[in-house]
C-alpha cells in the first residue's frame, strides 16, 4: 500500500506577511476618524508631524496617505495640506463621478446651483430641528473660520465644516451624505482653487462671507426657518454672483489687453 504525504498547512500557506509600516498609520488614522477624534473637514498634521508621531520616515507617511487618498477618505491640497473628506467607506457615499472640470468657473456655478436647492431647506430644517449641541457645533465652526481668517490661513475646510454642521442639524442623514459626496467641490473657491485671486483671498472678501454666515447662524439660533432659508439663499446666490463677476472681469481684461 503506497503511503501518501500531504504538505503541512504551514507549507501551504507560506511565510506570514509582516504588516507594512504604512498599514499601522492608516489603521491609526482610520480609528481616529471613526472615534470622532478627527472630524470631517479637519486638516491632518503635516507629514513631518505624522512621521514623528508614528516614529516612521516621511516616505512611509506618504505611502499611508496615498492609500487613504485612494480610498477617498482624505485629499491633499497643494500648498494647504491634507484634509479629511469622510470617515469610512461603508457608511459614506463615494464621490460623485464627473468629468474633471475643476479648472472651470462653470463647474463652480453648477455646484452652487445644487447647493442652493439643497442647503436652503437644510438651513430651514436646522432652525427647527437642531439640538443644543448641534447649535453649539454650528457656532464653533463659525468661529473656527474666524480664527483661521485672523491667522491668514486657508478657510475652505472651516467653511465646509460650517455648512456640514448645518446639514447635520437637520437630523436627516441624506443632507449630510449629499454634501459629503461633493467633498472639496462644496467650497470650490479657496487658497488652492484655480479661481483664487488676491481679491478672493483678501480679508475684506472673506469677512463678507462671515457676515453672510452670521446671518444664517442667527436665524438658526432664533428658530426662524424662513429667515434661515432666506439667509442661505442670499449667501449662496451672492457666491454665484461673485463667480459671474470674475468671468466678466476676465473678459474685460482680455478686451483691454487686445485693444488695437
Amino acid at each position: 500500500m503506497k503511503s501518501s504525504t500531504k504538505p503541512s498547512n504551514s507549507a501551504e500557506q507560506g511565510p506570514t506577511r509582516r504588516p507594512k509600516l504604512s498599514d499601522r498609520i492608516t489603521t491609526g488614522l482610520r480609528q481616529g476618524f471613526l472615534s470622532g477624534q478627527i472630524e470631517i473637514g479637519q486638516k491632518l498634521p503635516t507629514e513631518t508631524q505624522l512621521a514623528e508621531n508614528f516614529d516612521v520616515s516621511r516616505t512611509v507617511v506618504r505611502e499611508a496617505i496615498a492609500s487613504l487618498v485612494a480610498d477617498g477618505l482624505v485629499e491633499t491640497r497643494q500648498g494647504a495640506g491634507i484634509f479629511v473628506l469622510r470617515h469610512q467607506l461603508s457608511a459614506e457615499p463615494q464621490p460623485i463621478k464627473t468629468k474633471d472640470t475643476s479648472h472651470n468657473i462653470s463647474h463652480a456655478l453648477n455646484v452652487l446651483e445644487v447647493r442652493i436647492a439643497l442647503e436652503m431647506e437644510s438651513a430651514a430644517l436646522a432652525a427647527t430641528r437642531r439640538s443644543a449641541s448641534q447649535e453649539a457645533q454650528i457656532q464653533e465652526r463659525f468661529f473656527e473660520f474666524e480664527h483661521l481668517l485672523k491667522l491668514g490661513q486657508p478657510t475652505g475646510a472651516a467653511d465646509f465644516a460650517f455648512h456640514r454642521a448645518i446639514a447635520e442639524a437637520t437630523n436627516n442623514a441624506f443632507y449630510v451624505e449629499v454634501l459629503d459626496s461633493l467633498g472639496s467641490r462644496t467650497i470650490p473657491c479657496d487658497v488652492t482653487s484655480p479661481y483664487a485671486t488676491e481679491d478672493v483671498l483678501s480679508v475684506a472678501y472673506q469677512t463678507g462671507l462671515q457676515r453672510e454666515h452670521l446671518a444664517i447662524l442667527n436665524a438658526i439660533s432664533a428658530s426662524d426657518a424662513p429667515a434661515a432659508r432666506d439667509a442661505m439663499r442670499a449667501h449662496l446666490s451672492a457666491s454665484q454672483e461673485r463667480y459671474r463677476q470674475r468671468l466678466f472681469e476676465r473678459r474685460t481684461r482680455y478686451l483691454s489687453d487686445h485693444e488695437a
